[in-house]
């Protein structure tokens, strides 16, 4: 589980901000929205959501959650060897001042911490602390290209050392060489799901379902009809899809993927497409392809795959606006899915961003979001983020969060003048 994000120097933040998912002092000890888990003695959240208003770098949090798993996954295989760090510094003087990216995180019931510092040319920092059974071990420390290694870290150090450029993360290197201790490190970051970050590298949804076992994996994989999957699990996974459709209340009661020609302009690789056909309530035989569904159907169907993989697999899931083109029950719903101990066993996280003040109250039961899980953004006149949690306020137990929020009592809220003006508003 994620237990701390900290970013300093990319976009619109410049300070060093932390997201944290520890759990607050004083909750109720039988809340099932916080968890004991192995490795560490705080209790641990699956879940933060980040209000802020319109601009006030609420995705750039993502977006640097984002960057970091992309440079794990990829510097050292895919960026250009002369082209130093693609990183996207504060814009105002900001550009000499290295960049920061640092998680703490558990992986099988261990603590670890492992970060990053890079100026755009090169990564001047890199580090990895282990704490099996709460002692601090060093695994690796990197001043720019000079490395040092902690007697605990096994393997071929050195030479994946030798290896790693100036603009690629020793880690990134130790997975291409087959570092098997590093491996556990490297497939959890690497597998932190992002999604409708426009610039972020994403995966298609085939890839998504090859690995929840739904499609064969690999380029060229072929057409397949979802109501054939049977072996390896694969069936029962589809089930799951389905059910998470069906539970929208969209009338959706079966899905299937065909490859098609003709599909896209010539300008497209030869051969044929898949599309995603849908079916509904009351109709036996007519199957809609997917871009005739409403938004809320195309975006239910984009999140459902990433997100049954992460419920399935335990993990981190980002979605930047969740409640975008969603109903608030279905958007409610997903919050539920995290924070319900029975329908997360593996301790699956989602952090995601949002204006639906409707998780904030208590207008369909209990609050759905504990006041630990709630962060705020709001820039300062210098237009730099600072990320704070909604607990800095110490709201009372009995406080209307949504109404105080609202009424801004909390900032993060935008100040409105007169949006369109008119003679009587002169």
């Amino acid at each position: 589980m994620l237990i701390e994000f900290r970013v300093a120097n990319h976009r619109s933040i410049r300070e060093e901000q932390a997201l944290t998912f520890a759990a607050g002092r004083g909750g109720d000890p039988a809340d099932g929205r916080q968890r004991p888990v192995a490795g560490t003695g705080e209790l641990l959240l699956p879940l933060a959501a980040i209000y802020g208003a319109n601009a006030s770098g609420k995705s750039n949090i993502l977006a640097a959650l984002a960057f970091m798993r992309d440079a794990v996954a990829d510097s050292h295989r895919i960026w250009v060897p002369e082209g130093g760090v693609p990183r996207d510094p504060f814009a105002w003087g900001e550009a000499t001042t290295p960049s920061l990216f640092e998680l703490t995180f558990l992986v099988g019931g261990t603590r670890f911490e492992y970060g990053f510092s890079t100026d755009g040319r090169a990564f001047l920092e890199e580090w990895l602390y282990a704490w099996p059974l709460g002692h601090k071990q060093i695994w690796f420390e990197r001043d720019r290209q000079e490395m040092r290694f902690g007697e605990k870290l096994k393997g071929e150090n050195r030479i994946v050392a030798e290896v790693t450029r100036p603009n690629a993360l020793f880690l990134s290197a130790s997975a291409q060489l087959q570092h098997e201790q590093l491996r556990p490190v490297y497939r959890w970051i690497t597998n932190i799901q992002v999604e409708a970050l426009p610039d972020a590298r994403s995966h298609s949804q085939n890839q998504h379902w090859a690995r929840l076992g739904l499609l064969p994996s690999g380029r060229n994989e072929q057409a397949e009809v979802f109501s054939q999957l049977e072996e390896g699990g694969r069936e029962q996974r589809f089930t799951g899809l389905l059910a998470l459709l069906r539970a929208a209340d969209v009338g959706i009661v079966d899905a299937k993927l065909v490859e098609e020609a003709g599909l896209y302009p010539r300008s497209y690789p030869a051969g044929p497409r898949q599309r995603v056909y849908l079916r509904h309530e009351g109709s036996e035989s007519a199957w809609l392809p997917l871009e005739e569904e409403s938004q809320g159907t195309q975006t239910l169907f984009r999140l459902a795959a990433p997100l049954l993989e992460v419920i399935e697999r335990g993990g981190v899931f980002v979605v930047d606006e969740l409640e975008r083109s969603l109903h608030p029950l279905l958007a409610l719903q997903i919050v539920r899915q995290f924070n319900e101990p029975v329908l997360n066993p593996k301790n699956a996280q989602l952090i995601f961003t949002t204006h639906d003040t409707n998780l904030l109250g208590t207008i369909v039961g209990e609050a759905p979001l504990r006041r630990d899980q709630v962060w705020l953004t709001e820039k300062d006149r210098s237009g730099a983020t600072h990320l704070y949690p909604l607990t800095d306020y110490h709201p009372r137990k009995q406080e209307n969060v949504e109404r105080g929020y609202l009424q801004g009592r909390y900032g993060a809220i935008p100040f409105l003048g007169t949006l369109v003006r008119t003679e009587a508003s002169e």
